[in-house]
Parts: C-alpha cells; structure tokens; sequence
C-alpha cells in the first residue's frame, strides 16, 4: 500500500471521526427527548490480506452500537396518563397512515416506543408527543380479564357506564356482648333482649315460626333500708309502716290518704280495720307485700332480706307500682316512689317482621348494625339500613344460648300495621369464644324491597369470621366492613393509569372501572430494533418478533428520561475531536512526503 495507502487509512479515519462525531450531536441534542437512547459508536479496523511478515495496521470503519437496554431515569409527572416503563419492554403503538373525515387510518403496522407522554386527544385515543397510538387489550366489563390477546389501537369515547343492581353486600361487625339497649338494665337478667311480649299481637319480630314463649317471673330489689330503732337496724318483715322516732318502723311514714297502685289496682291507708284493697298505716312490710303478691298473682312471694324488698312481676303482666307518697315508698328502697319488673317471654308465634305501631319498642330493644346506600336495576339510590336484636343470653342458664337476629329496614316511615323492619329470618348463635357456632357465611335478602324500591335479592356476605361477639365498652355494634357492588349510571369523564398496567376510566358516579391493559413488548434482540422518527422502533429480523407478558412493570403519572449522560459525550466529543486532528495530521504529513519526493525527480 504504502505512501498512498496511508493516505487513504487517514481519509477514512476523518469518515470514522465524522460518523462519530455525528451520533455524538444527535445524542446532545436529544438529552431532553423523552425516553430517547443515545447511539454509541464503534471502531472496527480493516486490515488487508498481506503475509504474515508484512501485516499492516490497516483501515477503520464505523457501526452505530445501540442503547435500547439501557434504561433512563424514571420521574413522576403530574398527568395521570403519563406512563414509563420499568424495566425491559415497549409500549406496543401505531401511527396514522392518513385522515379521514378528520379521522385516523391506521396503517396496521405495528411500532414500539418508550416514549410514555401520551395523552387523550379529543376522539378519545391516547396519544403521545410523537404522535403514535397507544395499543392494548379491551377489559371485559363482566369479568375484569383482558379480552383476547391481540393488541389493538385503544380508543376511549364518552362511554356511559349503565347502572348495577346491588347484588351482594359484604358485611364484617362485632356485636357487644351485652348490648346497651334504651331498656337494658344490668341488675336484671334478660333486659338486654327483645322482648316479644312487648310488641302487638300477632307481630313477633323473631324469626318467622319461632314459637311462642311463655311468659316468665321476674323481679326487681330495692336498695338496703334501715329503721327508727335505737341503733337503727335493716328493716326486716315486721318493721311497722309508720311509727315514732325509735320504733321498729320505716324512716318515712305512710299516713291515713296516702296510695299504692299496683297494675292499676290502688291500695288505700286507713288508719285502722283496713278491708279488702287498704291497708292500716300500722301494718308491717309483710302484709303490704302479701297484698302486692294478691294482685300480681305472683308464684315466687315477694320478700325482704337483709334491709332489701324484693318485687316480683309473676306472669301475668308486667309489675308496675306507684306512690303518692314518694318520700315514705321511697324508705322501703325504691326511689322515685314506683317499681316496675318486666316479665319475660310472651308474644305470638315469630312473623319476623315490625310493625309501624311497634317501631319506638323495637328501636328500644335493639342496636344499630350500620347502613349503606345500595341500588335497584335502574341505578336508584335507596338507604339500606340495619339493625341487631338480641333474643337469647347464655347468662340466663341452662338451655340458653347467646343468640341475635339481624333486621334491616323496609319502610322508614311505616304506621299502624304497616311493615317497617324485616328479620332476615335466621338465628345467629355464637359460642363462648366469640365465634358464630354454627358458622354463617351469606344471607339472602329474598325480594326485598327497601321505602318501595326493589332490589331484587341481594346476598349480605359475612365470610369466615365476618361477625364475632365480643365484649365492648360501649355496648354497640361495631361495624368494620359495609360494602355493596352496585352503582348508579355515569358518564365517562377522565382516565389514568393504574400499577398493574391497565388503563382506568373516572365516571361522574363515583366508579373507577378497568377499561383495557397496556400491551407492553418485548424482544429477544431488543438493540437490532429499527430506529424511526418520534423515539420508536420496528422489528427486523435481527431483533425478532415482539412478545408479550415477560416486560417490566408500568408506572403511572411517571416519565422515563433520556439515556444519554451530558458529561459522557462531552469526553466522548474531546476524544473524537483529537483523533479527528491526528488524522488530519497524517494527511499533512503524507502530503509532505509526497512533495519530497517528486523533488528527487526533478
């Protein structure tokens, strides 16, 4: 080769030179592009076939050597359709071969790009700054999976989202133990209960064909008194009823004219030969409990221990008593001057329902079990509510089990005979450890119609453990879970972009449905992609065809940056600019010798 071989060497040094040169300006000037990978360069030398003894240093070349590997930064952006891939992988899209209309003809090819900044444009595709398409798989509404395989242009119209019958109901709570019911009264056993016997005839809310029960004795006790005696001592049976300071009679006296009504019959003061309803205002507390017991018909005597009377209701109704003298009932442990005791038991065979005439006693025997909006077919809105009755206390005894009853709401403003509340019309029995024994995993609600809307019959689903018993303070249901699936119509009024990759549309009902997943590609030869204008890529054959379902993750509101790093290509640039001068110095240099020896000819 010789003189002029080198010659030739130094032009293609300066082809070299310029061809780096170049890729090092488009990556400067691309340092902003969204997702853009910078183009390394690389030197491959050409040595020419010479005997071994003879091998010369040869020519140069340059080959671009791409980046599409390496990842650029990741930066939140604050539009939610911004998208950036973490990871390996493309955002599958496509470009408009022409409009029609004003609308696009896609061209069916398919294109892949890095480039998240895309946006929805006024006929509803995802757009970004490059102009390419967003693809993806449409989301089946019913079932929440992509349908089909095939990645297809995405558009998102104005849709109107049709309204959701609620259908199912899931319901987690903590029921009290011991409900603080407006008529709960701890010193009684049972008071905490719904009481059948309280409601109108032939409208037992329990669970329909509960049998009737039988009315039961019950009871109430005074507080501790003491008597005028010197020291004075708890009164006892035959503490007198009036007396002087000193005697053995109560602290307060009953005169001649003062009464005691009990359940409506009213025992009279006299001040002697008392007959039938009076009493002489000498008698002692056990003929004036003897008398109680006479009209109560009571089984179980009423009786005083220890300073303390003792009333019971026996079963024929419920004990009430009054006094016109307060002051002196008041001395026989009864402050207020009345007693009342609630019989238990009663009332008809169960109907399972409330009605209008029995809502204050049953909002009084009963607690709040929450409430949620739910809809029927056509999307309207009715206020589904709540309640928890208990019916049975295992602290009751033997052949007692705590049990409830749950009952929702079917017409807040119900009178008379009309029904406002509905069991549910099943047992809750719960076991000492809090659990419900048997267990009950769903209820359905059959046609339930809520304040004249129906909605159909939605099932209430409790899961494993989903409603417990256990203590709690405020004697309430404690509810942490309420949650229906239907929903009123919508208009679609924006999207976004979710972690899992898939694209969620924003109704003006409230509603975030899935409506496609993101198609991301990826491929076997990711850096033998074909670059295009706009930061995108075509297949060739170097690089294989695209595959999907192995890419990294998607991450919304988010950009990905450039790959190229300023600092790099500027000592990539100093490198280059010197190699560039050598080999101009070499060309000098040849030319020289050159010149030198056409001298020597002459």
């Amino acid at each position: 080769m010789g003189i002029f071989g080198a010659l030739t060497t130094a032009v293609g040094g300066l082809r070299a030179g310029s061809y780096a040169l170049e890729n090092i300006s488009g990556n400067i000037a691309n340092s902003q592009t969204t997702a853009f990978k910078r183009i390394d360069t690389s030197f491959l030398d050409l040595v020419p076939q010479t005997a071994l003894t003879a091998q010369l240093a040869g020519g140069v070349t340059a080959q671009s050597r791409s980046t599409n590997t390496v990842q650029g930064d990741v930066q939140s952006a604050s539009v939610a359709t911004f998208m950036a891939i973490n990871g390996n992988g493309f955002f599958a899209v496509q470009k408009p071969g022409s409009f029609s209309d004003g609308s696009p003809v896609f061209d069916g090819v398919d294109r892949y790009t890095r480039r998240g900044d895309f946006q929805l444009n006024k006929d509803g595709y995802l757009v970004n700054g490059a102009g390419y398409y967003l693809e993806g798989v449409p989301i089946d509404p019913t079932t929440g999976n992509p349908s089909g395989s095939s990645p297809q242009v995405l558009r998102f119209k104005n849709d109107f989202l049709p309204a959701q019958q609620t259908t199912k109901i899931d319901y987690r709570a903590n029921l009290a133990s011991y409900p603080l019911t407006t008529k709960h009264d701890t010193s009684v056993p049972g008071s905490e209960l719904i009481r059948p016997g309280s409601f109108s005839s032939g409208y037992n809310p329990l669970v329909l064909g509960t049998p009737a029960a039988p009315y039961t004795d019950s009871s109430t006790t005074g507080t501790v008194q003491n008597n005028k005696a010197t020291p004075s001592v708890p009164n006892t049976g035959n503490t007198a009823l009036s007396g002087v300071a000193g005697s053995d009679s109560i602290n307060a006296n009953f005169v001649a004219g003062d009464t005691i009504t009990v359940n409506g019959t009213v025992l009279t003061f006299v001040a002697s030969g008392a007959t039938g309803n009076q009493l002489n205002v000498t008698d002692d507390i056990s003929t004036l409990l003897q008398k109680i017991d006479s009209i109560t018909g009571t089984g179980t005597a009423s009786s005083i221990s220890g300073g303390s009377i003792t009333l019971h209701s026996g079963t024929s109704a419920d004990l009430s008593i009054t006094s016109s003298n307060s002051t002196a009932f008041a001395a026989l442990g009864f402050a207020g001057g009345k007693a009342t005791a609630t019989r238990g038991g009663g009332g008809t065979v169960g109907t399972g329902q409330v009605i209008g005439n029995d809502n204050s006693a049953f909002l009084d025997q009963s607690v709040s079990g929450g409430a949620v909006t739910a809809y029927d077919v056509s999307g309207a809105p009715v206020n589904l509510q709540f309640r928890w009755a208990k019916t049975d206390s295992s602290s009751l005894g033997a052949g007692h089990t705590d049990t409830w009853n749950l009952f929702y709401q079917v017409n807040p403003n119900a009178t008379g005979t009309q029904v406002g509340w509905q069991n549910v019309n099943i047992n809750f029995t719960f076991g000492s450890n809090g659990q419900m024994s048997p267990p009950i995993a769903s209820v359905t609600l059959n046609n339930a119609v809520v304040n004249g809307v129906s909605l159909g019959s939605p099932v209430i689903n409790f899961g494993s453990g989903g409603v417990t018993q256990f203590a709690d303070a405020n004697g309430n249901v404690q509810v942490n879970q309420i949650q229906q699936d239907g929903f009123p119509a919508g208009q679609l009024q924006s999207v976004s972009v979710s972690t899992n990759g898939r694209i969620v549309g924003n109704y003006t009902n409230g509603r975030n449905i899935d409506l496609a997943e993101i198609s991301v590609a990826t491929f076997n030869g990711t850096n033998f992609l074909k670059r295009i204008d706009g930061g995108a890529f075509e297949a060739t054959d170097e690089s294989g065809a695209a595959l999907f379902g192995k890419a990294g993750t998607i991450v919304g509101s988010s950009l990905e940056s450039s790959n190229t790093d300023i600092a790099d290509e500027f000592t990539k640039l100093i490198v280059t600019q010197q190699a560039y001068s050598a080999n101009t110095k070499v060309i000098t240099t040849t030319n020289s010798m050159v010149q030198d020896l056409l001298n020597v000819m002459r």
